[in-house]
């Protein structure tokens, strides 16, 4: 009897007919960004296995197969760098604290807009959360940067080997180490259940230290983000 093809091998019969055709659709996208690069198997089980990350907490299950798409091309992307086959020369930085949910989103928010394309930033959770903060997504639209569009993930062997930079925020022991990364400790407040206000300052030290990351990393940088 022969092995079930790769496709069919990851089949769910807990998904609906609209969700199985959106993976369907989404592993062909990717099988075309990643064509050389890595099999249909490999592609198929980042994609299905990302579905798994987020399954048992989405707050809106139709967004399912979206959110698993782009984490497995976040993946994807970064096991592509682990094995040489991806030499963009480009600094990547991590971002881990508890949840993906208020400081590694600021921080990834203000290092994306700072950055552009000059260098990478992904972000992850121990335990990640539901949502983003609501508090931490209006600070930031206070500065002009919309954070809307990212959601809390958690961190996977791959991206933290893919990483340069690995920056850590309350974490603690949950974080993981590997050889041969830059690691840093940034310590902030939590902002979850705090109001705006009292989110306002740790934003600001947010952005100081992006900053200062990226003058480091020799990125160059446009001015000061102000609160309007």
């Amino acid at each position: 009897m022969t092995d079930a093809s790769p496709v069919a091998r990851y089949l769910r019969e807990d998904l609906t007919i609209d969700q199985q055709l959106a993976l369907k659709t989404a592993a062909t996208r990717l099988q075309r960004e990643f064509d050389g690069v890595f099999g249909t198997e490999t592609i198929e089980r980042f994609l299905h296995t990302s579905y798994d990350q987020f399954a048992g907490r989405a707050t809106v299950v139709n967004y399912l197969p979206l959110l698993a798409e782009r984490f497995a091309r976040q993946r994807l992307t970064a096991l592509a760098r682990v094995e040489g086959k991806a030499h963009t020369g480009t600094p990547t930085v991590l971002f881990l604290c508890t949840h993906n949910a208020g400081r590694s989103q600021m921080a990834l928010g203000f290092f994306t807009h700072l950055a552009g394309t000059n260098a990478v930033a992904w972000p992850g959770g121990s335990e990640p959360g539901d949502q983003i903060n609501p508090a931490a997504i209006e600070a930031m639209a206070e500065v002009g940067i919309d954070i809307t569009g990212e959601f809390p993930k958690p961190w996977t062997e791959e991206i933290i080997q893919a990483a340069d930079v690995v920056i850590t925020m309350g974490c603690g022991d949950a974080c993981p180490l590997y050889p041969g990364r830059r690691y840093e400790e940034w310590t902030l407040a939590d902002p979850a259940d705090l109001t705006l206000d009292a989110v306002r300052p740790i934003r600001d030290d947010i952005e100081t230290r992006v900053r200062a990351l990226l003058t480091e990393l020799d990125i160059p940088i446009p001015g000061k983000a102000t609160a309007q």
